[in-house]
């Protein structure tokens, strides 16, 4: 396959609550041109009856940008659909794997798995809304809702419907008894049943999701899997996207160096900070990118201490790069080189 021939969905950075958002987006993109980019799930309710430039915008240097939404609701959800293709948005998907109890009280998230056909009525109703890909994101199982059976027939339910893209976090979700923290860490990972069901509907675009740290492990999935979704290791450890185009992609450009990724950033925060965002909101996102150099702890130290006082603007930053050898700073990376958070 050809450089320009790999889909967006080789790679993504999924979907995370009070990380991947518009300035998070923004600083992923100085890293991969190519990598898909998810905001953060947003109710169907937030974005009917709350601030859609707050929950919506985003900026164009983010694309391709896709749209996860939370709810169960098909009439809400097919005009949540419909408005995101207004805003620009690439991809709109359909949250079936969140365990949270906020999401269980409001019926929709991990608890979708158990009723596929409301899911299927959603997806239906979202591409009736929409030219945009509907895509739904979900685990391999809930609570004693764990058997292969009960997922090939999920995702034959919601293909029927047209979807022809899932997410699948290689994790089953216990809607009680664990924290969204625990769903994302306690039950095993089982690569081999998203393998299998891989397997079973070649015709379908099945994105493997859960535990994957670096570009390594992502290349060896893609051996199987049509794309990897990379979560926390990608936010945690930025700069193991910085490869991702040429390792993933195969494209020819040489990646960035860490100071050419936070100079193409200091635009935006600069533009931000004039409109009375906070330096710490669009810095927090980076606070990860020298993980494991020297320099880390006051890069870290200076934006922490520094940000947050009154008028905190680039000179913080200015400061915490100065902390940072130039040989970190300046460091680009051979395609050679282990990509591992």
């Amino acid at each position: 396959m050809t450089a320009s021939a790999r889909p967006p969905h080789t790679l993504s950075v999924a979907p995370m609550m009070d990380w991947t958002d518009r300035h998070c987006r923004v600083f992923h993109r100085t890293l991969t041109r190519r990598t898909l980019l998810y905001t953060e799930m947003v109710t169907t309710g937030a974005l009917l009856h709350g601030d859609r430039e707050r929950h919506l915008g985003f900026s164009p240097t983010e694309h391709p940008v896709a749209l996860q939404l939370g709810g169960s609701d098909a009439a809400a959800l097919a005009e949540c659909a419909r408005t995101a293709q207004e805003w620009g948005y690439d991809e709109v998907n359909m949250n079936c794997g969140c365990p949270s109890d906020r999401v269980q009280n409001g019926s929709f998230g991990a608890c979708l798995m158990g009723t596929p056909e409301v899911v299927a009525r959603a997806v239906e109703a979202m591409r009736g809304a929409t030219s945009l890909p509907v895509t739904v994101k979900h685990r391999i199982g809930i609570d004693d809702l764990d058997s292969y059976e009960h997922l090939t027939r999920f995702v034959q339910t919601v293909e029927a419907a047209g979807c022809q893209t899932f997410m699948v976090h290689a994790r089953k979700a216990w809607l009680s008894g664990l924290s969204p923290k625990e769903n994302r860490e306690i039950p095993p990972l089982r690569y081999e049943v998203v393998q299998q069901l891989k397997a079973d509907f070649p015709h379908l675009t099945i994105i493997l999701n859960g535990g994957v740290l670096s570009l390594e492990a992502a290349q060896a999935a893609l051996g199987w899997a049509d794309g990897v979704m990379i979560g926390r290791a990608a936010y945690q450890d930025p700069y193991l996207l910085a490869l991702a185009d040429q390792w993933l992609f195969e494209e020819k450009t040489q990646p960035v160096t860490r100071r050419e990724a936070i100079e193409a950033y200091l635009p935006y925060v600069a533009e931000q900070l004039e409109q009375g965002q906070p330096l710490p909101r669009m810095m927090k996102h980076t606070l990860g990118l020298f993980t494991g150099q020297p320099g880390a702890r006051h890069w870290k130290r200076t934006l922490s201490e520094q940000g947050y006082k009154p008028g905190a603007g680039l000179a913080v930053v200015r400061e915490a790069l100065a902390g940072v050898p130039d040989t970190v700073l300046d460091a680009r990376p051979g395609v050679g080189e282990r990509q591992t958070a």
